[in-house]
């Protein structure tokens, strides 16, 4: 099944985590005016509010190649996240929400680590996370470009893709990072010209927030045979399916 999403509060399973939002410029998720979390164990939550009715933090698309870097990558397709005006982390929300790049994937183990221990997020081997690494965006901090978000839009054809592997390190849940993410991913998706996203979560509340809505997993058939058929929990899984149309 799915990787869960400790969203606004915790990653999905592959889907979310959880965080007081930050506010976004343009329009709610789903529109073409155009994304967890508070990642802890218990699951992604996004508090309040709704994309595109504040002004505190503009996501703009990620550009320019997928490149490979030692250290913190300075060339890097990269979006900024603005403060939040109104949050008291304001000052220090100078991160960067970016394309992953090969050097990331150390970082990307070391933050999913935890969350595989509980069962939140399917585990990933490094091979894995190297040859799917176009389909990941990290959350960096500036100063030494360690990785404390991230999130994969994971395609399966012309008009589907799933929200995976989304997740926020502990100490930076509550300042809307996974939302930021979020946004990210769903505007890579529309720029793919995809018509419809999903995630399987713990936390549906995180991506309800945002414009989501219930889904049935009988309805993605791809995400049932591509990992739910190897996942251990196939047969007791408790994760709920959430879709948007974009």
């Amino acid at each position: 099944m799915g990787d869960r999403a400790r969203g606004a509060g915790g990653p999905l399973r592959d889907g979310g985590a959880r965080a007081r939002p930050a506010r976004l410029h343009g329009g709610r998720p789903g529109h073409s005016r155009g994304a967890a979390p508070r990642g802890d164990a218990r699951g992604a939550r996004a508090g309040g509010g709704h994309p595109g009715r504040g002004a505190g933090v503009k996501a703009l698309p990620i550009v320019g190649e997928w490149g490979v870097g030692s250290g913190p990558p300075r060339s890097a397709p990269e979006l900024r996240v603005a403060p939040d005006g109104t949050t008291p982390h304001s000052p220090r929300l100078a991160t960067l929400v970016r394309a992953a790049l090969l050097a990331d994937v150390p970082g990307l183990e070391a933050l999913q680590a935890p969350y595989v221990a509980t069962g939140d997020l399917l585990p990933r081997s490094n091979y894995d996370l190297c040859r799917h690494i176009k389909e990941w965006v990290v959350v960096a901090e500036p100063a030494d470009g360690a990785i404390v978000g991230c999130g994969a839009l994971k395609i399966y054809s012309g008009e589907l893709a799933e929200v995976a592997g989304l997740a926020v390190r502990r100490d930076r849940q509550g300042v809307g990072l996974g939302r930021a993410l979020l946004e990210a991913l769903l505007t890579q998706a529309r720029d793919h010209g995809l018509a419809r996203v999903f995630a399987l979560t713990r936390k549906p509340e995180f991506f309800l927030r945002l414009g989501f809505v219930p889904a049935e997993k009988e309805q993605f058939p791809e995400k049932v045979w591509a990992d739910c058929a190897r996942c251990p929990r196939q047969n007791c899984c408790d994760e709920i399916a959430v879709a948007l149309r974009l």
